[in-house]
């Protein structure tokens, strides 16, 4: 542990604490700190950062002194400790290779305060870029409403926005009340009450094309209704589930499937041969179809009857573009 980060450990354990704390718990509670190390640290505390640390001579401690208003403490500036600046930094790795630029001009103060800790305390962390890898597939870009969306959804507004639907290839005009933003398979959706439809709708954020936030408060759908609706079914298409696929993995599939989570509700079990039945819930089959099929012979449909038949109607689509293969 550095200075700096048994500067962070000291002020939190004061601030956290309602009575002093004697000198030699905070000896052990810095990782185990000499005597004279925590007079330094205490004294450069208070001469350099103004803290209100003080000494209890009946009690025998440290302890902060609280303002008028009963109000504690904090360092000034940005303060994180080692394992925190690894976190954020990868955090910002993580996110600029989900979506290069997406938030670059709105962290890039933090990001340089960041990196000036970071060259400052010699941590070595500049191999961020090099050490966390992270691949995307099939991402469609973001377009340029994101923050639009993002600050109603936050802001709690109503949107008025253009929209262009897939599957019906349709521009309509749509006023929403966002609810969620989702990253969901390298690309972002908004869940939102569609005043047009007059019901819970999910929205591909790339299919966008204009947006502008309006002054009206957004309607307000629980969490519990939101988590129904969106998170009973699978995948993307919402809606509460009312079929259930069962499905059968080859013994040498299983060893995979065994430890993914398709579904929140999933039910799994091996078979006596070393077989794998996984029980999914859903509504629309159209993603789901497209899961089982990455799977190509490893997996079995068994029910219901309807899924069944539309895997095996589009492997045999599929087939008949290799004629004499």
């Amino acid at each position: 542990m550095d200075k700096f980060d048994r500067i962070y450990e000291l002020h939190k354990i004061l601030r956290d604490r309602r009575t002093p704390i004697a000198r030699q718990d905070l000896m052990a509670r810095l990782d185990g700190c000499s005597e004279p190390t925590v007079f330094r640290l205490i004294r450069l505390m208070k001469d350099h950062l103004n803290a209100p640390i003080e000494w209890h001579e009946e009690l025998g401690g440290y302890y902060y002194r609280r303002d008028a208003d009963g109000g504690t403490y904090e360092l000034p500036g940005l303060w994180f400790n080692t394992k925190e600046l690894q976190a954020l930094l990868v955090f910002d790795r993580l996110f600029e290779s989900l979506e290069p630029g997406l938030l670059g001009e709105h962290l890039a103060p933090l990001a340089h305060r960041v990196a000036e800790l970071m060259e400052h305390r010699r941590l070595g962390l500049t191999e961020a870029a090099r050490r966390v890898r992270v691949l995307g597939m099939a991402a469609r870009p973001l377009g340029e409403w994101f923050h639009v969306l993002a600050s109603a959804t936050l802001q709690r507004r109503k949107l008025h926005m253009l929209y262009h639907g897939r599957e019906r290839d349709k521009v309509t005009e749509r006023v929403v009340s966002p609810q969620r933003l989702v990253h969901y398979r390298d690309n972002w959706h908004m869940d939102g009450y569609c005043h047009l439809r007059k019901g819970l709708r999910t929205f591909s954020v790339d299919r966008v094309k204009s947006a502008r936030e309006l002054e009206e408060a957004a309607d307000t759908v629980s969490d519990r209704e939101l988590d129904e609706y969106f998170a009973g079914s699978y995948g993307i298409f919402a809606g509460k589930a009312n079929k259930t696929a069962v499905l059968r993995f080859s013994r040498e599939r299983a060893r995979w499937v065994a430890d993914e989570r398709w579904h929140p509700q999933q039910a799994g079990q091996y078979l006596t041969d070393g077989r794998y039945e996984l029980r999914i819930p859903y509504r629309d089959d159209r993603e789901l179809i497209m899961d089982i099929l990455r799977h190509g012979p490893e997996v079995e449909v068994v029910s219901p009857d309807t899924l069944r038949r539309a895997v095996a109607g589009r492997l045999r689509r599929a087939l008949a573009h290799y004629p004499g293969a």
